[in-house]
């Protein structure tokens, strides 16, 4: 069997139920792939919990954690948490922190006044406690005093941020392991947020990749052209990157989604695994030429959809 130089896996959308979480990791892990990546968004599911799982099930499969908002615990929790699941499965966790959706952050009363301060603090705090550290820290969001782990990770795994924008891609490379890149994440992207981040030694990169193979490319345009509609209406800041941004938007104000549907084949390639079998694995190989490390192939968010590309998932993992 031939692997990908990047870790290859799928995600677990946070509309998949929980208990099939254990199914999928089991079939993942048996098939040849290497990952999977659980999601947390309020208020779906909690992703410590769908980790656990997933590792307490399987051997040799990696699981990544995109994302555990950086506020809703404390950083003390969170790097217990992590710890644990370290504890659990040795070099098969990696776990993501970011800024989560601020309107959620809202609701629960625990928005702060910086993300970015708040995201810089936890980050350093909990880099710290996983390395064995008793901390001290009176920050605008991390209160700590003398707070030490009493099991930290032997050897701790790259904290990720699941960020964005310029300031935030900055923030991680000063003080995190690496980055979490949301969908739609291109080679183009990749390659600009590495920049941002300032090109850091041993910086990580994983990518969530928007993941539709049908057996004909019209097909898979089809049922994906709406969802880049949205992201284009929500100005959705990964298409920026994009070498063809422009004309898109220009392709999509003229012609709507039946414009989408018609893009040429190069974009889409650019764009996601979406297309062919042999598409997805050109837009892989090209994730791993711009400096992807992990990637994590997001299948639709319906399970009745979703799950059946676990089949295409296992056969670009055995190419």
């Amino acid at each position: 069997m031939t692997q990908t130089s990047a870790g290859l896996g799928m995600c677990f959308p946070r509309t998949f139920p929980a208990a099939l979480v254990t199914d999928v990791a089991r079939r993942l892990e048996a098939g040849g792939a290497d990952e999977l990546w659980v999601i947390e968004d309020c208020f779906f599911t909690s992703g410590p919990s769908l980790a656990a799982a997933a590792l307490a099930v399987t051997d040799r499969l990696t699981v990544g954690l995109g994302i555990l908002p950086a506020v809703v615990r404390t950083a003390a929790v969170t790097a217990m948490e992590i710890a644990t699941l370290c504890a659990l499965a040795p070099g098969r966790f990696l776990p993501g922190i970011g800024h989560g959706v601020q309107e959620w952050m809202e609701q629960m009363a625990v928005r702060p006044k910086s993300p970015l301060t708040a995201l810089e603090e936890v980050t350093v705090a909990v880099t710290r406690l996983l390395a064995g550290e008793s901390v001290t820290m009176e920050g605008k969001t991390v209160h700590l005093r003398d707070v030490k782990l009493e099991a930290p990770p032997a050897e701790a795994p790259p904290l990720l941020l699941g960020v964005r924008g310029p300031k935030s891609l900055a923030l991680a490379g000063r003080v995190a392991g690496g980055v979490v890149l949301a969908e739609p994440a291109s080679p183009s992207n990749v390659r600009a947020a590495v920049a941002q981040a300032g090109s850091p030694e041993g910086f990580v990169v994983a990518v969530f990749s928007a993941f539709c193979v049908r057996s004909d490319r019209k097909t898979a345009y089809e049922w994906t052209a709406p969802w880049l509609a949205g992201l284009i209406e929500q100005k959705n800041p990964g298409l920026a990157a994009l070498p063809f941004y422009d004309d898109l938007i220009s392709r999509y104000a003229e012609l709507g989604v039946d414009g989408l549907v018609t893009m040429p084949t190069d974009w889409w390639i650019e764009l996601g695994p979406i297309g062919t079998l042999d598409d997805a694995a050109a837009h892989i190989e090209a994730l791993e030429a711009a400096g992807a490390h992990h990637i994590g192939l997001f299948p639709d968010p319906e399970v009745e959809y979703g799950l059946p590309q676990l089949d295409y998932v296992l056969e670009l993992a055995n190419r």
